[in-house]
């Protein structure tokens, strides 16, 4: 059983206090949206304030899941979620790194809002008090932490005292159960991390079922993330299974990618981690740590039905970011593309219209949203601080909502390799704005609904003209949100003149030096 890291009955001193304050306050509890609404309509089915599961893998790309089309894997329990709820097929990270990438989520802020990334800087306390935990645990929420934390909050370290269950660790965390202090318990049942957050789940919901109070769970597994160190007890499921090869597989198909993404680890790690000669090999242990998450999604959901709270509980499924195993000759995540930058995303809420359904939604959204998601789900308003925009609405008619367009950072890694890119539910556009004597600027343009595979850069394509001119618009008005909105600290400003298309590569001289870099306040 789980010890809650505040005492039981002062968490439910907090949570009746907020409730009888938003009763005064606001003349409603705690409740969702719908039944905000039957209150409204003269109806009274008021619900319950609904759980909320969300489960978080590491690197996980689409094609490592069956309902996307791959049918070389086994994932049966993220396809049940999907057939169950909703698909989104148009869903991105918008910084594709573990880092950031969580940043964006606690909070639903882009990442020079939330100044959180490898190479930058920690999260500052007044953007953490902004964050959905924080949030969701002020009005009467069991909140409850499981995994890698993956950041660090300055005068807070991990956070763990704003979780009433906690089970998560710093860095990369370990795949080896008995490494994680906080999982320690679990080590001898399931000496892989990726079972034992599934039994930390079942606890937690155990727990609030006994409390009879709401709450939020969010696990974030280690897997798949590299070095790859899949679960034994799962070695029989690929064994000596081949792998279909993506049809953009390999170098031969980078030749119309910017240089400058060829200057990052990424591209050599297309050899390095053995996708030229080894694909079946890696891609069989990728696939298998990612089988273990599918069983743990499966625990988890079965624990919901057997506590009698499945049908109040909403189950978010989703991943940091994405991979690339070989797709234009690259490895690992970072850069632009749709292998790295796309990722699943299943929602089932047991109140949606579409559930069973196998709806597919195809609006542009992203990791941004998550917090507002959650938020509106409790019956929040959503604070003007984030640039996100709740799902729920897609969960009720799939073609009304998300973003017409969004941004992508890179801003890790090599100086030469940071790129911004304007996403749209058609295209990708991306400025690579470093220049040297090797190369310059380059723009790439690609029609991702028509071309998936990014086999095709319409940049110089005079067809196209017209599409440029106004995904350099968009772009524009990305990079302007920037300007005004980037946190003074943590090296976020000088991006902006980095990222000008209309500053040329001499007059960027000056901020291509790190002493050109703010200091942290």
């Amino acid at each position: 059983m789980l010890t809650p890291t505040l005492p039981r009955n002062a968490s439910m001193i907090r949570f009746l206090a907020l409730l009888l304050a938003t009763a005064i306050v606001c003349g409603t509890l705690c409740t969702p949206a719908s039944a905000q609404q039957d209150e409204q309509n003269g109806t009274n089915n008021a619900e319950a304030a609904p759980n909320i599961v969300f489960l978080f893998a590491d690197d996980q790309s689409t094609y490592s899941v069956g309902c996307y089309g791959n049918e070389d894997v086994l994932t049966p329990n993220m396809d049940q979620l999907a057939r169950d709820g909703v698909l989104f097929d148009k869903h991105y990270n918008t910084t594709a790194i573990c880092m950031a990438s969580r940043a964006n989520v606690f909070t639903g802020m882009y990442e020079y809002k939330t100044g959180c990334n490898f190479e930058h800087g920690n999260m500052h306390q007044d953007v953490w008090a902004k964050s959905y935990p924080v949030l969701l645990r002020d009005v009467g929420y069991l909140t409850a932490f499981a995994g890698k934390f993956g950041l660090v909050v300055d005068g807070k370290g991990l956070c763990e005292d704003d979780f009433d269950f906690w089970g998560g660790g710093p860095g990369q965390t370990s795949y080896a159960t008995a490494q994680n202090k906080s999982m320690r318990k679990y080590a001898k049942q399931y000496p892989h991390s990726t079972l034992s957050y599934a039994a930390f789940g079942k606890d937690v919901i155990r727990e609030a079922a006994k409390q009879d109070q709401p709450f939020c769970l969010s696990i974030s597994f280690k897997a798949p993330h590299k070095p790859a160190t899949p679960d034994p007890r799962f070695n029989h499921v690929y064994a000596g299974k081949q792998f279909t090869k993506p049809l953009n597989f390999g170098r031969e198909y980078s030749k119309h990618l910017a240089p400058q993404s060829k200057l990052g680890r990424q591209f050599p790690r297309f050899t390095e981690w053995h996708y030229d000669d080894d694909y079946d090999g890696e891609m069989a242990k990728y696939h298998q740590q990612v089988y273990a998450i599918d069983v743990a999604l499966g625990m988890i959901r079965d624990e919901l039905k057997a506590q009698g709270v499945a049908d109040n509980t909403v189950v978010i499924y989703t991943s940091d970011n994405g991979y690339i195993c070989g797709s234009h000759g690259y490895g690992s995540k970072v850069l632009p593309m749709e292998e790295s930058s796309r990722v699943p995303l299943m929602i089932y809420d047991p109140r949606s219209p579409l559930n069973g359904q196998q709806v597919r939604c195809k609006q542009l959204t992203g990791n941004l949203d998550f917090a507002p998601t959650m938020l509106e789900l409790a019956g929040l308003p959503i604070p003007s601080n984030m640039d996100g925009k709740s799902l729920l609405g897609l969960l009720q008619d799939p073609e009304d909502g998300g973003h017409e367009q969004m941004s992508f950072i890179n801003v890790f890694g090599p100086l030469s390799t940071h790129s911004l890119s304007c996403l749209t539910k058609q295209y990708r556009y991306t400025y690579w704005w470093y220049g040297d004597e090797r190369m310059e600027p380059f723009e790439e343009l690609f029609d991702t609904q028509n071309d998936p595979l990014e086999l095709v850069n319409l940049a110089n394509d005079p067809a196209s003209a017209d599409v440029l001119a106004a995904m350099r618009t968009r772009y524009d008005q990305e990079l302007a949100r920037w300007k005004s909105q980037a946190v003074e600290y943590n090296d976020y400003q000088r991006h902006s003149t980095l990222f000008d298309r209309n500053v040329s590569v001499q007059n960027k001289q000056p901020f291509m030096s790190k002493k050109a870099k703010r200091k942290k306040k």
